[in-house]
């Protein structure tokens, strides 16, 4: 169904902030200026509603009533052509080829990480708030969802970069953050993120933790922030690595964290043992209210860098498919075809992490045939690969003459060519979260935050595959051809 072995592409990422990115998305067409709505509740309407079409507009509101002059909100950056352009690819690639384009430029280029560059100076330190100063409830910060209870979240579209108070290594990663008060953020944390490892060293030595919150950085920095890198590794030096030249940084004067020199709001300071208060309720990307509010660790601002006229980088999650799970699918199924093949699994043709799963909890991979039990192999490796480990469900193995990334073909493969008794392995005590909906309340509150896997093989069956009915289909010549003929009478 594909060709994963054409010419390979390379990224060009022409783009340095958030600013040249929306010139860039501009240029194509995609940039629509919003003026006058209000944080309380219509900017995160309009958020609900573009993220659910991969198709609309990035939509950024300005002129928001009750804030600061050109204080501003930006949200739905990861739709359109500009998909290709935040990975710097050109606009032709589907989804999967958009995947297989990632891959192969970052498998090129990651063996080979850049560190970061250290400088003195950057617009973020345009404005330096400490003191009696500190407000971070000057920003637009949106309600973004209806149900939230009027909770305002900063951190959606952000990263937290923190360092390992052993080993010393730098992390990024995302994770909400809630505002409490002019001076105090909250933000949640799964266990087994590299985030919550570091914090609960902190904690375990009864030490403050530093942070430093980027609410507002370039869209492939927060991309790779998003994905799930090896332990150990700063990712940082992997977007240093993709863009071909050093991130540069500015390091923050209580911390020594370094963020980016050109971002446009960052938040720095520590988070004290046993500071907490009370986080949530937040609509999350399973599309559920994992749990009503519960305590949570506090930062404690000590300083807000801001650049002139700040804009919030806003990616609020919804009910998938959505946002969220689009720039998911291309990175995570991209790496998890990457981690499969390091694996020892042969023959992996395409993976796709589906966005109705929120491109976590439904992964089908294709395979050619090579051996019996291939197809069992596969899927119990893709389930527990680092890129999907995390909160799966469902694995689905096919083989490579289904489109893995069409919903409606997976399900037909796995209707026609599995048999629920026989075809179907269940995995127990699996990684996942609290924000599970299916984990029951008394289990989340023993702290079980565990759930099963099913891996279902959906080949035909390696012994008998070659006698397997004939599929209903045009051949590949013949489709080309109608589509050639007749591809006019589909067009609106």
């Amino acid at each position: 169904m594909y060709d994963v072995t054409s010419k390979k592409e390379k990224a060009q990422i022409k783009f340095e902030d958030l600013r040249q990115w929306i010139r860039q998305a501009d240029q194509l067409g995609e940039v629509r200026l919003a003026n006058g709505y209000n944080w309380q509740e219509q900017i995160g309407m309009a958020a609900e509603l573009l993220q659910h079409d991969e198709n609309a507009p990035v939509a950024i509101f300005d002129q928001i009533p009750g804030v600061p002059e050109g204080f501003r909100v930006l949200t739905n950056f990861f739709g359109g052509q500009r998909k290709n352009m935040t990975l710097g690819f050109p606009a032709h690639l589907n989804k999967i080829e958009l995947s297989q384009a990632f891959l192969d430029h970052f498998h090129e280029v990651s063996a080979n990480p850049i560190p970061y560059e250290v400088v003195k100076n950057g617009p973020v330190l345009e404005n330096i708030l400490t003191g009696d100063a500190v407000d971070v409830t000057k920003f637009p910060t949106p309600v973004w969802h209806d149900r939230d209870e009027g909770r305002r979240y900063i951190g959606t579209g952000s990263f937290n970069v923190t360092i390992d108070p052993d080993e010393k290594w730098i992390n990024i990663g995302t994770y909400r953050v809630m505002i409490q008060n002019a001076t105090q953020v909250g933000f949640y944390i799964s266990p087994g993120k590299h985030g919550r490892i570091h914090r609960d060293k902190y904690m375990a030595q009864n030490k403050p933790m530093p942070v430093c919150i980027v609410a507002g950085g370039d869209p492939l920095t927060f991309l790779m922030a998003c994905t799930e890198l090896p332990y150990g590794i700063c990712e940082y030096d992997m977007v240093g690595a993709y863009r071909g030249r050093p991130v540069q940084v500015v390091e923050g004067q209580f911390t020594g964290l370094p963020f980016p020199a050109n971002a446009e709001i960052v938040l720095e300071g520590f988070v004290t043992p046993g500071n907490m208060a009370e986080e949530g309720p937040f609509g999350e990307w399973t599309g559920y209210y994992g749990s009503k509010s519960r305590e949570e660790p506090v930062l404690d601002i000590k300083a807000i860098y801001h650049r002139n006229d700040p804009i919030i980088l806003g990616c609020p999650p919804q009910r998938p498919p959505e946002e969220q799970a689009r720039y998911r699918a291309v990175m995570r199924s991209a790496l998890l075809r990457e981690q499969m093949m390091k694996a020892g699994i042969p023959d992996v043709t395409a993976v796709w992490c589906h966005e109705a799963g929120g491109s976590r909890q439904l992964t089908a991979v294709a395979i050619k045939q090579r051996y019996p039990g291939h197809a069992s192999q596969a899927g119990f490796i893709a389930a527990q690969c680092q890129s999907a480990a995390y909160a799966g469900k469902y694995v689905v193995v096919v083989d490579d003459d289904v489109d893995v990334a069409n919903l409606e073909e997976l399900v037909w493969a796995m209707c026609s060519r599995s048999d629920p008794a026989t075809s179907i392995d269940i995995i127990r005590s699996a990684w996942s979260t609290p924000l599970d909906p299916s984990i029951p309340p008394w289990e989340k509150a023993k702290g079980n935050f565990t759930n099963s896997r099913a891996v279902i093989d959906a080949c035909r069956p390696f012994h008998w595959k070659d006698q397997y009915p004939t599929v209903n289909m045009p051949t590949a010549e013949t489709a080309a051809k109608a589509k050639e003929l007749f591809g006019w009478l589909l067009q609106k």
